[in-house]
């Protein structure tokens, strides 16, 4: 059930759905975003974020205590069905805070958590290095105790909104294991290493960010010393549900697209549609979208029923991989539908074919996703894990 709060899909014509938020706040900067790198003016931005808050989309996850929604899974899934339906990040521009913040202090919450669902503040996870990707155990950021807190040294690669971040949520090794800190951004030690452009065009982006020698005080330490691997799990889970869900919604514009674009161009005297050629990829794609639909609210309800974290971990897992691998088709299909106006930046079919693409690699690779998959089967059961 979508909160009450939550803008509600209306009918625009038969077998099409319009959100208004998505619709009217986001999809009419796509292409301006896309010909400026991602970047919009700043009265745009201005806008969207504003338009976000008075719709209630603002921190969905988090408590109303913060100023966030109270959305269940579910509620978070109905949601981003809409999100996800957006090129070039624009939603990105709604307010919201990673959900490791939960754990901080009342001096971290008030601090980051509030001002960033408010949307006067963005923080950046810093987890990803030169040589551990897929293998977070292999980090070599440290942080050791000072006499005065402790003494950050390390890099961090693929730092999302890194270049607007206010402070930077960092997993760095200890002696009591992975623990999370959050760094200021303008802290003494703390660079850009680099800044490279990656093949979408996002409003953020994601430089390689420089600890050297970086001081911090005891306060910095967000969860207990050594649990950060707990709250990282954490966070993997909800993201890869994210990237799911946003599959569907991408796989549902560009079938809405397509199937619009094919029954009305005509070749050769009959609609393309009518080529099975064209029209049965469509139909395999349409059959992609609703199951892993349905496997992204499966997801969603066992997080809300309270089920078993690790059986929840191997489903989001299930979920991400099938969505993104499905998502990826269907953008290479109705590119193909497009023809060469589907190889022009200011459709919708080239703009999810790029930006697709990274759904298979961030948050875990479709590699990992199959190593957890299959060690889930393992010691959890097969019934556990599909059924």
């Amino acid at each position: 059930m979508v909160p009450a709060r939550v803008p509600r899909p209306r009918a625009a014509r038969p077998g099409r759905t319009r959100p208004p938020f998505i619709e009217e706040e986001c999809v009419p900067h796509e292409v301006q975003a896309e010909r400026n790198h991602g970047r919009l003016p700043q009265a745009v931005v201005d806008r969207v974020r504003q338009a976000a808050i008075e719709a209630g989309l603002n921190g969905g996850r988090h408590s109303r205590e913060h100023g966030g929604q109270d959305w269940t899974a579910q509620q978070y899934v109905a949601v981003h069905e809409q999100l996800g339906r957006n090129t070039n990040g624009i939603w990105w521009w709604i307010p919201d805070a990673y959900n490791v913040l939960r754990s901080g202090s009342p001096e971290q919450i008030e601090r980051y958590l509030i001002p960033s669902i408010r949307g006067e503040a963005a923080l950046s996870y810093a987890v990803t290095e030169a040589d551990a990707g897929s293998d977070p155990s292999g980090i070599t950021t440290t942080a050791v105790r000072a006499a005065d807190g402790w003494l950050l040294n390390g890099e961090k690669w693929f730092v999302t909104s890194g270049d607007v971040a206010v402070a930077h949520l960092v997993a760095a090794d200890t002696a009591e294991g992975v623990t999370i800190f959050i760094v200021p951004a303008d802290a003494p030690g703390v660079s850009t290493a680099d800044d490279p452009p990656f093949t979408h065009s996002f409003p953020h982006g994601h430089p390689a960010i420089r600890f050297e020698d970086v001081r911090l005080g005891p306060e910095a330490v967000i969860g207990p010393v050594g649990g950060g691997s707990a709250l990282q799990n954490a966070w993997f889970t909800e993201e890869r549900l994210g990237i799911a869900v946003h599959c569907v919604a991408a796989m549902n514009r560009l079938l809405e697209e397509a199937v619009a674009w094919a029954a009305g161009r005509v070749q050769g005297g009959v609609r393309i549609y009518d080529h099975q050629g064209v029209s049965f990829p469509l139909a395999d794609s349409a059959a992609d979208a609703a199951a892993a639909r349905l496997m992204v609210w499966d997801v969603a309800r066992h997080i809300d029923q309270g089920a078993d974290p690790k059986i929840v971990h191997a489903k989001a897992s299930m979920a991400k991989l099938f969505a993104s691998e499905a998502a990826n088709r269907c953008a290479d299909r109705v590119l193909q539908v497009f023809g060469g106006r589907g190889y022009i930046r200011d459709y919708p079919a080239e703009r999810f074919f790029r930006e697709l693409r990274v759904d298979r690699i961030w948050e875990g690779t479709s590699e990992i996703q199959r190593l957890i998959i299959a060690r889930s089967l393992e010691r959890r059961g097969v019934t556990a894990v599909i059924g």
